[in-house]
């Protein structure tokens, strides 16, 4: 042996011994099963064998090797040989033969490993495989004695080694904040998450088709604002090195699709990530999705019509149905969707009859009497969308619009012409969940900087923080905007109403979780 053969035989009895250290380092201690793979894997490095491999050229997926065969039948001959990758998922030995289910992105098939076909080599080496690796086959496709759609394996090829024990599948992974941390798991343990998230993608897919196709164009705006705006809310604050700027998250594009309004463009949208420094709960999450569309020349009965086609649009492609099952409760799509002013709703569904002329110490009754906690320094507008909140949302299971709120958490929408203390805006309820807000948007810059200087003055924390007054976009109003219609949908809830999801974490792929203690 040379000078050369000993210097490779050192370095990968090196690489064999770094390798095995990081890998047992990783959990202490490793536990029994790890330990298991861990020997198993420095044997196979000690005897030359990549554990790691390079690409490898697949020629079908799974899915479609069971659509193409669904009616092959036992003893007829597939004809042809494919190549498929995946990860190992279950092992039947019997003797001189294995049998396992291999699963890949589209679906699982059951391979099928002899002796006699494999020789004695290839056939250890696949025996010596663990659940959770993944490898990559080649084989006929056949169809065994009990009927089950098979793939005759000729060769395979170890393509990465899996360390850690995949958790069974019927125990162990059932731990909600488990499997939001270890998302890679829930989809290897639960394919029906993977649907969800492909419903959600389809979702998207359908929204943009559908704005597309109206003549919207898709944007993007700044996430870091210099002032938080377009909405009530908390930001996240950061700050930027270079110019010495403290900016904010975005809470909402709406300013910045409104000065492309202004610039020109008709019909505008952005599917956009905001951040929001609130609590969070089976519908909230610090950081969310929502798409926000502007079209000049409209107000917010277009928009109405606008949303109903929509969502309608949306479900078709994605849930292929109207009809639709939400905690419980049937949702029927179909039809005109029902509208409501917000005073006519309150009275409808909570026999509560109010408005503005209603003295400030009868509201203030009524919300002790709904154990709503008010803020004294509310005004009334304030007080009328608490008792809304608390007796009307939660009963709008089926669509409806609830229309004309109040001026005072209004900041951004044009008056109602009927009365003062109203909006020209909307909100969709779907579930008792809201899913959109929209508005005739205000566009006469004096009024909007009075609205504005209202928010600084306002006693509420929140309305504080995103009440600075950005002058940039009130400049920019001067120029001229036209009469335009905006609206922001919650995309998040939105697709956990299409997959009957509990949670907003549960159809966000890796929602904010406390760090691991």
């Amino acid at each position: 042996m040379n000078d050369k053969d000993n210097s490779r035989i050192h370095n990968q009895d090196k690489l064999i011994q770094e390798k095995y250290e990081y890998y047992a380092e990783t959990e202490e201690p490793p536990g029994e099963a790890k330990g298991i793979r861990l020997e198993k894997i420095r044997n196979l490095r000690a005897r030359g064998i990549e554990i790691y491999g390079s690409r490898y050229e697949k020629n079908i997926n799974i899915s479609d090797i069971r659509e193409k065969y669904c009616n092959l039948t036992q003893g007829e001959p597939a004809g042809q040989d494919y190549r498929v990758a995946g990860r190992v998922m279950i092992f039947r030995k019997h003797g001189k033969a294995t049998f396992c289910d291999l699963k890949d992105s589209t679906g699982k098939i059951q391979l099928y490993v002899s002796l006699k076909n494999i020789g004695d080599k290839p056939y250890e080496e696949f025996s010596g495989l663990d659940i959770g690796d993944w490898i990559g086959v080649e084989g006929g496709v056949f169809v065994t004695r009990t009927g089950e759609l098979s793939i005759n394996v000729n060769s395979f090829e170890l393509l990465s080694k899996a360390i850690r024990v995949l958790p069974e599948k019927w125990h162990g992974l059932k731990d909600k904040e488990l499997r939001y941390r270890q998302r890679y798991l829930d989809f290897t343990v639960n394919p029906d998450v993977m649907e969800v998230f492909r419903t959600r993608i389809k979702a998207i897919n359908a929204l943009r088709e559908f704005l597309n196709g109206r003549g919207f164009l898709e944007v993007e705006t700044p996430m870091l604002q210099p002032i938080p705006g377009g909405a009530a809310a908390r930001p996240f604050i950061t700050h930027h090195n270079a110019l010495d700027l403290e900016l904010y998250l975005r809470i909402a594009p709406e300013l910045y699709l409104k000065r492309l309004i202004i610039g020109g463009f008709e019909k505008v949208y952005e599917l956009n990530r905001s951040f929001r420094n609130e609590g969070i709960s089976h519908k909230h999450n610090p950081e969310f999705t929502m798409v926000e569309f502007y079209q000049a020349f409209c107000d917010y009965r277009d928009m109405m019509d606008l949303t109903e086609e929509l969502i309608k649009f949306i479900a078709s492609k994605t849930a292929g149905t109207m009809e639709l099952s939400y905690r419980g409760k049937k949702i029927c799509l179909d039809g005109r969707w029902k509208r409501y002013t917000m005073l006519g709703a309150i009275e409808k569904f909570g026999n509560i009859k109010i408005d503005f002329e209603t003295g400030m110490e009868d509201l203030l009754g009524i919300s002790g009497n709904l154990g709503i906690q008010v803020n004294r320094d509310s005004g009334k507008g304030k007080i009328i969308n608490e008792i809304f909140e608390s007796v009307v949302e939660p009963l709008l299971i089926q669509p409806t619009f609830i229309m004309d709120y109040p001026i005072e958490i209004s900041p951004l929408a044009k008056k109602h012409p009927e009365n003062e203390n109203l909006t020209e805006r909307f909100e969709l309820f779907i579930g008792g969940e809201e899913i959109a807000n929209a508005f005739s948007e205000l566009i006469d810059p004096a009024e909007q900087l009075k609205r504005f200087r209202f928010q600084v003055k306002s006693s509420d924390e929140e309305e504080r923080i995103t009440g600075k007054i950005d002058t940039d976009f009130l400049k920019a109003m001067e120029y001229g905007m036209p009469p335009t219609g905006g609206e922001g949908i919650g995309i998040d809830r939105l697709v956990m109403i299409l997959t009957d999801s509990n949670s907003i974490r549960d159809v966000i792929l890796f929602p904010l979780l406390r760090p691991e203690e």
